[in-house]
């Protein structure tokens, strides 16, 4: 069974044990969250699309905070002189599927 569900205005198309990197959330490490935005499930052919959503939840265990990867942001502007160097590192929370439950 596979779900579509809206996380932090990100869709994510999951089933269950998948594990997900999803923008950081205020929740402690080893904490259960669900999520009730369910845009579609089905398993097969038997898929079903909500308007907008179905009623149902996905269960989902948290199971690390972390900081991604350096993005390099240059900018400069030729024959100026002009160069500018910065960095971001944007924050994730990794969390595993656990049930999806769709009425």
């Amino acid at each position: 069974m596979f779900a579509v569900v809206e996380i932090a205005g990100f869709q994510y198309r999951v089933q269950p044990s998948d594990k997900l990197t999803v923008p950081k959330m205020d929740a402690e490490v080893g904490s259960d969250i669900s999520f009730t935005n369910i845009l579609a499930a089905g398993e097969g052919a038997n898929v079903r699309i909500g308007a907008p959503t179905l009623s149902g939840s996905v269960t989902a265990t948290i199971l690390a905070h972390g900081k991604a990867e350096k993005v390099v942001v240059f900018h400069k502007k030729r024959r100026k002189g002009y160069r500018k160097k910065n960095g971001h590192r944007q924050h994730f929370t990794q969390i595993q599927i656990g049930n999806i439950a769709v009425a």
